[in-house]
């Protein structure tokens, strides 16, 4: 592990938050959610449908659920979950590649972001209050072939696939702590003036595409050219000398993403280890991770006797081949727990609980019954830390509802402090209001 300066890497952002917050003229579309509730990030979970039978509890008392054989590794940390079921989309018929996942919507599109799922939507309400981080979203997701990703911007939005790259563009440039006492400046400076003269060459190369291009790769490659000048600002906020405003602690980032890089499966653990490390640094606030596509995920993991296509090798085959399904559904489950046990186990630099306490982690899908191709009955699982915005229960808590999935959606937004919901979902969903019952009093 190696430890970067916080309060170096946060100059200039933190420097412009104050005078931002206080003259934006979009701040009034930004509420805090009830006091000590509102995190500081967002990590969404994104895969396929699952089997109901096999995900939902073996029995529940009360809100307190026995978990299935699938879903059983939630025990080590069911003090933070809430399960959700029974959730309709808008358009339950709509199954494989339809945009309701995260969008809370089919195959149209309205309001002023048009397509855009919550991750993108919050991202957009946090920039016009004015918050900045060096990366307003990130998301990743290794062998997403074949298929569609649950994430939009009037397009469909691809995510960082291999480790070694996201690692590059999430912690590329940062200085040691260690060397925060010195005044010599020059070869970082230096290094810096190398890299943003390749990325501009590369930038003017890519614009003089743009003319020989329809509207929709037009619109890919204006969010590929964004996603070059977000890493050129935050190399330049990174090597600025002096002080910031991002406090005195360090925070502490992965060591370059080792493995096997080939399964796309095994690619995706080391994603989480950079997005935790991502969220230690407050390099992005919002992040997402897409497991397969919405038509298939290669499952080879020798380790516990798996090797197939989740789709149609596992979803699509009948009950008994959903022991294999279990079998996947398990793993994933172990790698959800994962990753909050990692952020439960790391402190925040500012010294304000650990990550998990500031964090809202929410397990989506694109289908609530997969065999049976429907959105009738969405699922969630959602996690949170001590004073988060969850209500919580010691054995867990697991809520069958009937309201429509898309206000699970909004309780991400209201989590996140945004209480506008103007744009996002569903126009004809009419009154919008996060889903009643979740959030702590």
């Amino acid at each position: 592990m190696r430890s970067h300066s916080r309060r170096k890497f946060l100059k200039g952002v933190g420097a412009s938050l104050g005078a931002s917050l206080l003259f934006s003229p979009f701040y009034d579309s930004i509420a805090n959610a009830a006091p000590g509730k509102k995190p500081k990030r967002l990590l969404i979970f994104f895969t396929m449908g699952t089997a109901p039978s096999i995900w939902k509890p073996k029995s529940v008392s009360g809100e307190t659920p026995t978990f299935s054989e699938s879903t059983s590794p939630l025990e080590e940390v069911k003090e933070h979950i809430v399960m959700l079921d029974g959730l309709p989309s808008g358009s339950p018929s709509n199954n494989h590649g339809s945009a309701d996942g995260l969008t809370g919507m089919g195959y149209y599109s309205n309001g002023p972001y048009g397509l855009i799922s919550v991750d993108q939507y919050i991202v957009e309400k946090l920039k016009g209050s004015g918050l900045s981080t060096p990366i307003p979203s990130l998301l990743l997701g290794a062998a997403v072939e074949g298929g569609k990703t649950g994430f939009y911007k009037g397009t469909n939005l691809s995510p960082i696939g291999s480790p070694t790259s996201a690692y590059s563009t999430v912690f590329t440039g940062f200085t040691p702590s260690n060397n925060q006492g010195s005044t010599d400046n020059s070869a970082a400076e230096a290094l810096l003036k190398r890299r943003k003269s390749v990325l501009d060459n590369l930038t003017k190369e890519l614009s003089s595409l743009k003319g020989n291009l329809g509207k929709e790769q037009q619109y890919k490659l204006d969010l590929h050219l964004e996603s070059i000048r977000q890493l050129e600002q935050r190399l330049s906020n990174t090597m600025t000398p002096g002080g910031g405003g991002g406090g005195t602690g360090s925070c502490s980032v992965p060591g370059t993403p080792a493995g096997d890089m080939t399964n796309g499966l095994k690619a995706n653990q080391l994603h989480l280890d950079i997005i935790v490390g991502a969220f230690a640094c407050d390099i992005t606030r919002i992040a997402a991770i897409q497991w397969g596509s919405d038509q298939m995920m290669n499952a080879n993991l020798s380790e516990i006797g798996l090797s197939g296509e989740e789709h149609n090798g596992m979803i699509h085959t009948g009950a008994p081949a959903h022991l294999d399904l279990i079998k996947l559904e398990k793993w994933l489950h172990q790698q959800f727990v994962g990753v909050i046990k990692k952020l439960k186990a790391t402190p925040e630099a500012d010294g304000s609980g650990t990550l998990l306490d500031n964090t809202l982690v929410a397990w989506c899908r694109d289908m609530g019954d997969a065999p049976n191709h429907t959105q009738n009955e969405m699922k969630f699982v959602l996690a949170s830390g001590n004073g988060g915005y969850l209500k919580t229960a010691p054995g867990g808590r697991f809520i069958k509802s009937g309201e429509r999935h898309e206000r699970v959606l909004l309780s991400l937004c209201d989590a996140m402090g945004v209480t506008d919901f103007s744009g996002f979902g569903d126009p004809a969903l009419g009154s919008k209001s996060p889903l009643p019952g979740i959030a702590a009093t």
